[in-house]
């Protein structure tokens, strides 16, 4: 379900097209982070209505280790391209997903 023009959706189970973003983000993150990751798996999102759309995304990075990436999606009109503009490592399964 949507939510309204800048807040934050409710969160859900990651689908394919949120694991399809984490997989081209994976070498930037994996930059930002300045280390590798061997597990990259999207576990939930939530995604931010802008000109364009923000997905918060939990991912699964091995062990106990989980990060959260944002990443940016242009509007079509636009390229559709995304970008990687933030992350926040050293999480758990049990943190939630927060605006940042």
């Amino acid at each position: 379900m949507e939510g309204c023009c800048g807040g934050l959706s409710e969160a859900e189970d990651a689908i394919k097209e949120v694991q399809k973003i984490c997989d081209e983000m994976k070498s930037h993150a994996e930059d930002k982070a300045g280390r590798k990751f061997d597990v990259f798996i999207a576990k939930s999102y939530k995604t931010q209505v802008v000109a364009g759309r923000n997905y918060f995304v939990k991912v699964h990075v091995g062990g106990d280790e989980y990060i959260h990436l944002r990443v940016y999606k242009k509007l079509p009109c636009y390229g559709a391209t995304l970008e990687l503009t933030d992350i926040q490592t050293s999480k758990a399964h049990h943190d939630p997903i927060e605006y940042f």
